[in-house]
């Protein structure tokens, strides 16, 4: 039986619906990889100081290189936000589109706060998920979950990209939140 403002623990990462992959005519060894990760951080901030750092889409610029982000709807920010991750230089770039599918920020009663963004790019597709929760006074622990696929990369390369996603993301969520916490996989969370 469910309880009532906790998230469902059922799994650790949503499954994935078939409408999700795109038919291919290519062999399934060509599909693309997906890489699903999950990071922990404990900020000395309050939770509504470390969403408020986490959710000011772009603050993310000026921790991941070579990146702009451009908002597409106006504020505040809710389910249907819009904004575009552009990262490369010159015609070496990709956009990287995303869009809030849910949106719980912080509340007097310390329900845990949620934002779920749906990746919906050409070549970079998946989801991520932010938690933040209390921890203890005057600090919040951050979970980040997410799955991130690249078209036209082999299977091969699940493991880099996995990799790659937790150090990549790991540096942003400790930019964000002024921490530096190293990037060894987090206790309690799946890789």
């Amino acid at each position: 039986m469910p309880v009532p403002g906790c998230l469902r623990a059922a799994a650790p990462f949503p499954a994935r619906r078939p409408a999700d992959r795109t038919p291919s005519l290519l062999p399934s060894a060509y599909d693309p990889p997906v890489a699903l990760f999950a990071l922990a951080r404990v900020a000395p901030l309050s939770v509504d100081e470390a969403w408020r750092r986490l959710t000011d889409w772009e603050r993310h610029a000026d921790v991941v290189p070579l990146t702009r982000i451009t908002v597409l709807t106006p504020p505040p920010t809710r389910a249907g936000t819009a904004f575009v991750g552009r990262t490369g230089v010159g015609p070496l770039a990709f956009d990287d589109p995303m869009e809030v599918v849910t949106w719980r920020p912080p509340t007097e009663d310390g329900t845990t706060a949620l934002v779920r963004l749906d990746k919906r790019g050409r070549l970079i597709t998946g989801w991520a998920q932010i938690e933040v929760h209390a921890r203890g006074t005057g600090a919040s622990q951050v979970v980040w979950r997410e799955e991130l696929s690249v078209r036209f990369l082999p299977p091969m390369f699940d493991r880099l990209l996995k990799w790659a996603g937790r150090w990549m993301f790991g540096r942003a969520v400790d930019g964000l939140l002024g921490t530096s916490q190293g990037h060894e996989p987090s206790p309690g969370i799946p890789g």
